[in-house]
C-alpha cells in the first residue's frame, strides 16, 4: 500500500505519545498513514511483548491508520548496521511514503536517539538504486522519502515546527491509554516506572500546550528537522 506518511518508532507507543495527533489529523484529511514498530518493547518493566502487541493493534484501530507492522528488532540491543537498515528499507520501498516521522534525535531513553539515526540512514540508502532489496519474493524499486521529521519525546527539545492538533487530542489520549500496561493505572500492581505516573501524562499536555500557545492553538505537536524544508511562498509559513 502506498502511504503518504510512515511513522516509525523503536517501541510500541512511541508514535502514540509523540505524533498521534498529527497522524489522526492527516488521516481525517484523506491522507494514508501507517506505523512501523521496530521492536516489541520486550524490555519494558511493565507488561510483555505479547500484551504490548495487542495494545498496539488497539491503538492503531483508534487512530485509523491504514497499516501497522512490527519488525521484531532486539529491544535495547539493535544496531545501526546494514542488516537493520535493510529491514527498514524494505518497508520504506514497500509503502513508498512521502514523509517519514521517527524518534527524537536525543532523549532520556538511549534507544530513541539511536533509532533516529538508524531510520534517517535507512531513508537515505533506500533511495540508492544500487542497493537491492527483495520483499515478498519481488525485487523492490528504490524510494527515498521527500522528508524525514523527528518527533519530540521525553526531553523538552525546541521544535523547528509544530502542528496544531487541538481537535485531535481526545483521539491521541485514547490511543495512548490503549497501552493500559504502560501508563497511569491506579489499580495496577506492576512496578512504578518513569512513564506510569499521572504526572507523566500531565507533562505531555503541558508541552503540547506550550507549543500550541505559540501558534494560537490549545495544543500542538513538535518536530525537528535535519534538512530545512523548502516552501514556495512566504504564505506557506502562516
Amino acid at each position: 500500500m502506498k502511504l503518504d506518511i510512515l511513522a516509525i518508532g523503536i517501541h510500541p507507543d512511541d508514535v502514540e505519545l509523540s505524533c498521534s495527533g498529527t497522524l489522526a489529523k492527516e488521516i481525517s484529511g484523506g491522507r494514508k498513514a501507517g506505523i512501523l514498530d521496530l521492536t516489541l518493547g520486550e524490555l519494558g518493566t511493565r507488561g510483555n511483548a505479547s500484551l504490548r502487541t495487542q495494545e498496539a493493534e488497539k491503538a492503531a484501530k483508534i487512530l485509523g491508520v491504514h497499516t501497522r507492522t512490527q519488525l521484531n528488532f532486539k529491544d535495547g540491543f539493535f544496531e545501526n548496521n546494514e542488516w537493520h537498515q535493510r529491514k527498514i528499507m524494505e518497508q520504506i520501498r514497500r509503502h513508498q511514503p512521502e514523509i517519514v516521522l521517527c524518534n527524537a534525535v536525543s532523549d532520556r531513553h538511549p534507544d530513541h536517539g539511536r533509532a533516529a539515526r538508524l531510520v534517517a540512514d535507512a531513508c537515505f540508502y533506500s533511495g540508492l538504486i544500487k542497493i537491492e532489496t527483495v520483499f515478498a519474493g519481488k525485487k523492490q524499486e528504490a524510494w527515498r522519502p521527500r522528508a524525514v521529521y523527528h518527533y519530540i519525546q521525553d526531553r523538552f527539545i525546541h521544535p523547528d515546527f509544530v502542528i496544531d492538533v487541538t481537535a485531535y487530542m481526545e483521539i491521541k489520549k485514547q490511543s495512548i491509554m490503549a497501552y493500559s500496561s504502560q501508563f497511569y493505572n491506579p489499580g495496577s500492581s506492576e512496578p512504578e516506572t518513569a512513564i506510569s505516573s499521572k504526572t507523566f501524562l500531565e507533562s505531555l499536555d503541558s508541552k503540547m500546550s506550550i507549543w500550541g500557545r505559540a501558534v494560537g492553538a490549545d495544543y500542538a505537536e513538535g518536530f525537528t528537522v535535519s534538512r530545512y524544508p523548502g516552501v514556495t511562498s512566504l504564505f506557506d509559513l502562516i
